[in-house]
């Protein structure tokens, strides 16, 4: 499932061709994906002007000058792709509708934002942009790891006492927003702590040390395009490249990467998800 660096990598690509357009004609194609699409979809988008495309967490939100807010979530498999960009952002003709094309925005600037999702887990939905932090997806996320309210006062304040893994307590959307398995992976070795460390038990300076480590690790990601693994494609279809990077994600048997550590990649199942670290470098 794409992490906050690939839907902000959907979200910076999208932007040019919908930030301040009129969305000319919706055409939804079926009445559901993960959920039933809201009623008069297609309708409720058509002839509306695109403000703000911003994201919370793991979703995208277009703000409409309705008043109202597309809220998307791409699921497992999702893509939001644009095609017929007079800015010449994307230079890609449209192309042939796809089996899986299920929402589809005709931009009044001559774009074309397709929604295509093989898997069906991903999901829309429209509300008041007034409140929309109250939404049932929204409500409960935690502060967002690249804005001022993720700060080290927070995350230590948050795992004082917890007797869940680390990872897992940096899984918990709750505790922080958007991170998924591969970003967690990837900072809790930068920050050389153990997956499976009880996060009550490790220290407050290496609690506040994780708050750098997630940003830069999140920043390096986005900068490379977020990570293409399977399903992931950036707004103008092309890959992400930070799984080249990868520091132990994926990469179990191989060498540590660190200078100086002779260490083996090795990998634990926490909670049915796969950690991937160093057992030299991480304690």
């Amino acid at each position: 499932m794409p992490e906050l660096p690939e839907v902000e990598t959907v979200r910076r690509g999208l932007a040019p061709a919908m930030e301040g357009q009129v969305i000319a004609r919706a055409e939804v194609n079926r009445p559901d994906l993960r959920w039933p699409f809201p009623e008069r979809m297609a309708e409720r988008l058509t002839g509306q002007r695109v403000g703000l495309l911003r994201r919370r967490s793991k979703y995208i939100l277009a703000d409409l000058a309705s008043g109202e807010s597309l809220l998307v979530h791409l699921g497992m498999s999702g893509r939001m792709l644009v095609s017929g960009d007079p800015l010449g952002q994307f230079q890609h003709n449209h192309p042939a509708p796809e089996k899986h094309d299920h929402v589809v925005l005709h931009m009044g600037n001559g774009a074309r934002i397709t929604f295509n999702d093989p898997r069906r887990f991903g999901a829309m939905d429209l509300m008041p942009t007034a409140g929309a932090e109250t939404h049932k997806l929204l409500a409960s996320l935690g502060p967002e790891p690249l804005g001022n309210d993720f700060h080290e006062a927070h995350l230590v304040a948050a795992l004082k006492g917890r007797n869940t893994p680390i990872k897992s307590a940096l899984l918990d959307q709750r505790i922080v927003a958007g991170l998924g398995n591969i970003y967690v992976c990837e900072a809790l070795y930068r920050a050389g702590i153990h997956p499976a460390r009880k996060a009550g038990r490790i220290s407050a300076t290496r609690i506040a040390g994780l708050v750098p480590i997630i940003r830069n690790v999140l920043a390096d990601a986005i900068e490379a395009g977020g990570s293409s693994l399977k399903d992931f494609r950036q707004a103008d279809g092309e890959l992400g490249y930070f799984q080249h990077s990868f520091d132990v994600y994926g990469r179990e048997g191989e060498p540590c990467r660190r200078p100086g550590c002779d260490g083996t990649i090795g990998r634990i199942v926490q909670s049915g998800r796969s950690s991937f670290y160093c057992p030299r470098c991480q304690r």
